[in-house]
């Protein structure tokens, strides 16, 4: 399979180019320095008629600089991926409690990670309000995301945090496995270390 990663040098999007390459997939990493910024209209076009699928695993800004230019991103790539898949890398801060609130609306949300979750439920907004011929998937990782073990099994859920961790390399699979699987189709899901 054809596979376009917008971000493939960051600690998610690596570990989705090593994991797709390693099952036999083309992956192709598209950068801002390469001429593959998602914000490019004729970029995501570009992408989407020469491969397979889309996945963007680009983030909003953490040094301060605004949000609403990766916000425009996603609206872009939305807009232009036409009938070719996207799977999207999202964050954990939409995710629900068994209450129902959000967790980034509790009270033990970390207030230094408050502007990039909330940013974050901002872009899930706009998938689901993407027209049905967005064949879209959003994966949210586990509250806490980092580097570790490849352990190749994870647990997953649809709006519920599925566990209280995910390994980078764990994530890496169960996106690739939905690049292959596509069970989560116009949805969003989450998956946790098992």
């Amino acid at each position: 399979m054809k596979i376009a990663l917008f971000g493939a040098t960051g600690m998610i999007g690596s570990r989705i180019a090593a994991e797709a390459t390693a099952r036999g997939h083309d992956v192709t990493g598209l950068s801002r320095s390469t001429g593959g910024d998602v914000a490019d209209p004729e970029a995501v076009r570009r992408a989407a008629e020469t491969h397979d699928v889309l996945v963007s695993a680009t983030g909003p800004s953490r040094t301060g600089e605004p949000h609403q230019p990766w916000l425009d991103a996603v609206e872009n790539l939305i807009a232009h991926a036409g009938g070719t898949r996207v799977l999207f890398v999202g964050g954990a801060g939409s995710l629900l409690t068994p209450d129902g609130d959000r967790l980034l609306d509790t009270d033990g949300f970390p207030p230094e990670y408050l502007p990039e979750a909330t940013t974050g439920a901002a872009s899930l907004q706009l998938f689901r309000a993407a027209p049905e011929s967005v064949d879209w998937t959003y994966l949210s990782p586990a509250p806490v995301i980092a580097p570790g073990e490849r352990t190749g099994t994870y647990a997953t859920a649809l709006d519920t945090p599925a566990g209280d961790f995910v390994s980078a390399e764990d994530y890496a699979v169960a996106l690739v496995d939905e690049v292959e699987q596509g069970q989560h189709r116009r949805r969003r899901f989450t998956v946790a270390s098992a």
